[in-house]
């Protein structure tokens, strides 16, 4: 089902179809970012990877509950932005021979992933808000606003 597919009729379909994006999308995030962390010489490059890496992992958690919560199968739905952002960042990577333009690359990709994350995250909270979903049902410390992972 695509974003504008005549299969959306409410907000409450946007939010489910955009959650089970943002789970395809983290799941793709997990699996990019080892490759992006083996590719990084700068070692705080590396471990600021490593911790969007397990801060991913916990975003994935948090999503399966909210989306069984809201009586969902945690499932993805091809997302093709993340999909360009991951496919542009492996192509610049895998062109790149000097170390510190790579490690730059490598943070503009990160940063591309992550204010996606963001975009798709605070737009979720709003739009749960909005239907009144509370923090039971749609816990914020599962979806925090303004945060990637």
């Amino acid at each position: 089902m695509g974003i504008f597919t005549k299969d959306i009729k409410s907000i409450e379909d946007l939010l489910i179809h955009d959650l089970h994006d943002i789970y395809y999308a983290e799941q793709q995030i997990i699996k990019s970012l080892p490759d992006m962390i083996e590719k990084a010489t700068n070692r705080d490059l590396a471990a600021g990877l490593k911790r969007h890496l397990e801060e991913t992992n916990k975003q994935v958690e948090g999503l399966q509950k909210v989306l069984e919560k809201l009586g969902e199968q945690p499932s993805g739905t091809e997302c093709p932005a993340i999909d360009g952002i991951i496919k542009e960042a492996d192509e610049i990577a895998s062109e790149v021979e000097d170390k510190a333009v790579l490690d730059a690359a490598i943070v503009a990709a990160a940063q591309a992933v992550e204010h996606y994350e963001i975009c798709r995250y605070g737009t979720l909270i709003a739009w749960a808000e909005q239907l009144g979903h509370d923090d039971r049902a749609f816990p914020h410390d599962q979806l925090e606003r303004g945060k990637g992972g």
